[in-house]
């Protein structure tokens, strides 16, 4: 018995039959050598899971709150032009651009963040960023303020139940033996808790 090869093509595919002394041929084998595939760009499913973190719960990092001022095209123009450079041009440096940065923040008061440097890369990149307001509401917050239609209510301050201070029904509940128990560390001093008395065990 011996082996025998026979490639296609060059580079694409190579058969290998394995053939007995009367030619035979008992197994064929087929496979692919440096077959030309797509490839498929990688995604860091790690670094992707924290973006989609990050997005979800942006309004709970530490941002100041910013309103955009009437003249903010102005005086970013003004801030370019003293760098000679126009609306359309963009930084020819680093030194430049933390030179207009530094300038804006002086002149606005609103600092660009570190995760979005890299964002500025002309003159009109730098004035979206500074037309753009900046709210560091909850989205509860954000309800509450909002023209809400007539069949929709939105109740800031909750009632919890507590037999001690109970108005209506005497500390009398429909839930005798549940507990009431305010886990967060914030709303334990604003909500009183309650601890319900069992018989068993």
């Amino acid at each position: 018995m011996g082996l025998r090869q026979f490639c296609n093509a060059p580079g694409m595919l190579a058969e290998a039959r394995l053939v007995n002394s009367l030619g035979t041929p008992d197994l064929q084998l087929t496979f692919a050598r440096n077959v030309a595939r797509k490839r498929v760009p990688k995604v860091d499913k790690k670094l992707q899971a924290q973006q989609e973190s990050l997005a979800a719960r942006g309004f709970l990092r530490p941002n100041k709150p910013y309103t955009p001022p009437e003249n903010v095209e102005e005086t970013i123009k003004q801030v370019c032009a003293n760098q000679g450079l126009d609306p359309s041009s963009e930084f020819p440096g680093l030194d430049v651009k933390f030179a207009v940065l530094n300038a804006c923040f002086k002149e606005i008061g609103h600092s660009v963040p570190n995760s979005l440097l890299h964002s500025i890369e002309c003159v009109d990149d730098l004035m979206m960023f500074y037309a753009t307001p900046v709210d560091t509401r909850t989205p509860f917050d954000a309800l509450k303020s909002m023209d809400l239609p007539k069949n929709l209510h939105i109740q800031e301050d909750y009632v919890r139940f507590h037999p001690d201070k109970d108005p209506l029904f005497g500390g009398k509940t429909a839930f005798p033996k549940s507990s009431t128990i305010v886990s967060g560390i914030k709303t334990r001093k604003k909500y009183e808790g309650h601890v319900a008395k069992r018989s068993w065990p």
